[in-house]
């Protein structure tokens, strides 16, 4: 016990929570609990401790954690809140802490107690701010507990799961489940070096976004465990060619068709799957297959049912008490309260948890429009101006602004994706330029207006030209994600591939240039699952994909080649994800050929022999003889065309090695002749480049005469 003593108390002065606390914290935190130590011990020197020395001090360690939590900077608030088994003056048990700031009175009730309120398991309350603890000897993992909070004025008692628990029960129950803290043997040393080392920016990421649940099922009902599905995943993202995987919310949830946005647990994977051990194996697992995985967070609202964070100790706790911003009415939630401090802790500590304990690789932050607008989505009357009379959400900038920098002072090339919706500035700049502090924001612009072109009839798609090409007018301000999301094949909106305009030939040969266009464009990439092989049908979150089709239909088959082909040919062509976010990494030959809705544009990159030629034609016409401008002089292949025939299209190809010749055409230098495919793209490259023999006089004529005016000075 002494060493034990010795050992937490070590760890603690030296816990991230002090070093990366602000200096008046670190300062006060170990100036306090120093000077203490030394009090107690200035004969032991910690050398021969006794029990009530090693109590003190462990209290004072007890006390590091409380201050940091109630102050809004503990960020590993899992660690010491919610259920731990250990052993306490030699008895094996669970210390169980909770923040109830406005309870009479909290016990813990279980299967241990027959779920009766108990003396013996009443806790204590060890902060005036409202922190509730108690040791409980001979409890074990996999008993089942709740929080009974009795009201401030003591007429009430409701049950609470526990916000910190790390595994819950599988719904309709809805108790908290004691969970140890497993040594699981990690494999993905490699990956994440390589995360550490490569720029994120500089690299592909080609996401793939899933609702685990209802990708494939066992039956009507039953879910496959994260172990059963390790290596499904795995052999279908390497068979896509997919870098990533995005899971849509797998924190535990009571309403399945809440899709995991309205939670009870943030601590907790959902049962529905398993439980932590078999989340990190999944992980483990794409990880070890060079895939990683990202998770939605929901940091903006959550769940109102009874058992959960709602009216916690009987008043508003992790929600606003202000009745304009505590209910989120479009959604039927709860909006956190991101001025409390022992909010931000849970929230904060929330996000470490996932990234730390689970090694993932980012998070995509759900709603965050929602969050910074006052009036989002709320009608005059329904909410008031800030401190300034502005309808931003001062507390929530704050609250990003804190996150982003925590989380980038501990993990290395983690992607902090913000789903932000309108035009809120600097979303992806750092925090010290001004900016909320997240590296990438989906691009909601350029997917609304490409989502309301392609459902045009081509004959009216001149008049919308713009909506083609508008977003590469604003594409440095951010770093952007370009995203196809769950969002946009629900309620009515159609699957991908029926939004688009036409006959059953033309939807496919549609969705193929959008896609086309979509790799060709500046960002990195997402797409939500069933797109890839053409569904028909919205998502159903109680259904698993149709996977049928791809047996049963020659198109269905052609599409899912289609999206292998060319998330291949993302990945090995490093100027479609090297250079998203510089200026020269895109570059318009011809965005102004509105009458025959045709975009022609070049990504370049490393080298030159890496530049990528794209021609977009968005009209069922097949043009012969199509004449471009392109950059160099020389010999250029057809490397990729979405019209082949192995893809389902009318097999428009060239299959030809194709010369380039002099003549100034689109501000180029050069000209080609090619064959544009009806509703189709063509991408063309380089295969030898010849040196302009005038542009290398005109560049030695310059040379000598800057010689020469050197001279006369």
């Amino acid at each position: 016990m002494k060493e034990k003593a010795k050992e937490i108390i070590k760890k603690e002065l030296k816990s991230d929570n002090i070093k990366k606390g602000n200096n008046d914290t670190k300062s006060k935190v170990k100036k306090d609990v120093l000077a203490k130590g030394k009090k107690q011990n200035s004969k032991s020197k910690l050398k021969n401790p006794t029990r009530n020395e090693i109590k003190n001090l462990c209290d004072d360690i007890t006390n590091i954690h409380s201050y940091l939590f109630h102050e809004g900077n503990h960020y590993e608030a899992y660690k010491f809140m919610g259920a731990h088994i250990e052993k306490v003056d030699g008895k094996n048990g669970v210390t169980f802490t909770t923040w109830a700031p406005n309870a009479s009175s909290v016990a813990v009730v279980g299967d241990f107690s027959n779920w009766n309120v108990e003396e013996k398991y009443e806790m204590k309350k060890i902060t005036e701010a409202g922190l509730w603890n108690i040791f409980i000897p001979g409890l074990k993992s996999g008993q089942t507990y709740k929080y009974s909070v009795r009201s401030k004025d003591g007429k009430k008692r409701v049950l609470k799961a526990d916000p910190y628990t790390r595994e819950s029960e599988l719904r309709p129950n809805t108790a908290s489940i004691i969970a140890t803290d497993k040594n699981f043997r990690w494999g993905d040393k490699k990956w994440l070096l390589n995360r550490e080392k490569n720029s994120i920016y500089k690299s592909p990421i080609n996401i793939y976004e899933m609702h685990l649940q209802s990708w494939r099922m066992k039956g009507d009902e039953d879910f496959y465990n994260f172990r059963e599905m390790a290596d499904m995943v795995v052999e279908y993202m390497k068979e896509l060619n997919y870098t990533h995987i995005e899971v849509m919310p797998i924190m535990e949830h009571p309403f399945d068709d809440s899709w995991g946005y309205q939670a009870t647990g943030y601590y907790s994977v959902t049962r529905r799957l398993g439980n932590k051990e078999d989340f990190k194996y999944f992980v483990n697992t794409l990880h070890k297959n060079n895939i990683g995985v990202i998770l939605d967070w929901v940091p903006g609202h959550f769940c109102k049912d009874e058992h959960g964070l709602y009216m916690f100790d009987g008043t508003p706790t992790y929600e606003y008490s202000d009745s304009l911003k505590c209910e989120n009415k479009g959604w039927g939630a709860a909006n956190f309260d991101l001025g409390k401090k022992e909010v931000k802790s849970f929230l904060i500590s929330n996000a470490v948890y996932w990234l730390r304990e689970f090694h993932i690789d980012g998070l995509r932050v759900d709603a965050v429009a929602n969050m910074l607008y006052l009036n989002y989505d709320r009608k005059d009357g329904e909410w008031k101006p800030n401190k300034y009379g502005g309808i931003e959400n001062l507390e929530a900038v704050e609250f990003f602004k804190e996150l982003n920098t925590h989380i980038f002072k501990d993990f290395n090339n983690i992607l902090m994706i913000a789903e932000e919706s309108t035009s809120w500035p600097n979303v992806t700049r750092p925090v010290e330029a001004s900016g909320l502090g997240f590296n990438f924001k989906w691009n909601m612009g350029w997917m609304n207006d490409l989502l309301k072109y392609i459902q045009l009839d081509p004959i009216h798609r001149k008049y919308h030209h713009n909506q083609l090409t508008f977003s590469t007018m604003y594409n440095h301000s951010e770093n952007f994600i370009l995203p196809i999301s769950h969002d946009e094949v629900v309620h009515g909106k159609k699957s991908l591939v029926d939004k688009m305009w036409g006959d059953y030939w033309n939807k496919f040969a549609g969705l193929r240039v959008f896609i086309a266009y979509m790799m060709g464009h500046p960002g990195k990439k997402l797409l939500f699952m069933g797109s890839e092989f053409g569904q028909f049908i919205e998502w159903r979150n109680r259904e698993e994909l149709e996977w049928k089709l791809i047996d049963q239909y020659d198109m269905h088959r052609q599409t899912q080649n289609f999206f292998k082909r060319i998330n291949k040919f993302y990945k090995e062509n490093n100027s479609l994800w090297s250079g998203d976010y510089e200026v020269d990494g895109f570059k318009w030959i011809d965005a102004d050929n509105s009458n025959q809705s045709i975009l022609v544009f070049m990504r370049q990159g490393e080298k030159k022999e890496d530049t990528l030629v794209f021609v977009c034609n968005f009209t069922s016409v097949v043009y012969y003889d199509f004449k471009i401008g392109v950059p160099y002089l020389g010999e250029y292949a057809e490397v990729f065309n979405t019209d082949s025939k192995e893809f389902g299209g009318s097999d428009q190809v060239m299959g030809e090695t194709l010369f380039s010749e002099k003549g100034f055409w689109h501000n180029q230098k050069f000209t080609l002749k090619i064959k544009v495919p009806p509703m189709g793209c063509v991408i063309l490259k380089p295969s030898v480049i010849l040196e302009d023999k005038e542009e290398e006089l005109d560049s030695k004529d310059e040379s000598f005469e800057s010689e020469i005016s050197d001279l006369k000075k």
